[in-house]
């Protein structure tokens, strides 16, 4: 059964804004820096999305920089489902049969498609485990945000390793009453931070 062109917006957008199962070797986990320190990333990874009654998972590739965003969110088979980017004063979303959204602003565009705002700078902290405007946190033995509370927002992660610095392998996210969204790390990369010339 086809989705609608406004449901297949809200599925992309719930699940790429947040944040699969191959596992990372100890090697590739060494070689990332500290979570702290991991400023401009790719994320590959697979998830689970419950909305309502709906269920869908499927893949998701995450390439965040100082610049923008830019998002793929494609089916468990490796179709294209929709794309979206993001810079400084432009949000667009593309569907996989060509409908195009756009906005400002990721929250505008979300708000358009989804009747509320989603907070992408927020979204793309919480996804690193960086508790920064955390109301409620709690953490692990080792220090790492385990669990995170914001508004009418509750983040959850698991870890594969005992490093204070990891990254998370599994975060779960929910907006009460909207959606919940389960994500299983496949691979985190560290990408080159540009430095701003004059």
């Amino acid at each position: 059964m086809k989705l609608p062109v406004r449901w297949r917006a809200a599925f992309f957008l719930c699940a790429a804004l947040l944040a699969g199962c191959a596992e990372m070797s100890s090697a590739d986990r060494s070689a990332l820096p500290p979570r702290h320190a991991l400023e401009a990333f790719l994320l590959e990874g697979r998830f689970s999305l419950r909305q309502g009654e709906q269920n869908h998972s499927g893949r998701l590739s995450w390439r965040h920089t100082a610049d923008g965003d830019e998002l793929l969110l494609a089916s468990p088979f490796g179709q294209g489902i929709a794309e979206i980017v993001a810079t400084s004063g432009h949000a667009a979303l593309t569907t996989g049969d060509g409908k195009v959204f756009a906005a400002p602003d990721v929250p505008s565009l979300t708000e358009e498609a989804l009747g509320y705002r989603l907070p992408l700078t927020q979204i793309s902290d919480w996804v690193r485990a960086r508790a920064v405007d955390a109301e409620v946190l709690e953490r692990d033995a080792l220090g790492r945000p385990l669990r995170l509370r914001r508004a009418d927002w509750r983040v959850e992660y698991a870890y594969d390793g005992d490093n204070p610095e990891e990254l998370p392998a599994s975060v779960f996210v929910e907006r009460v009453g909207a959606f919940e969204l389960r994500l299983r790390i496949d691979e985190w990369s560290a990408l080159p931070v540009q430095e701003n010339t004059p």
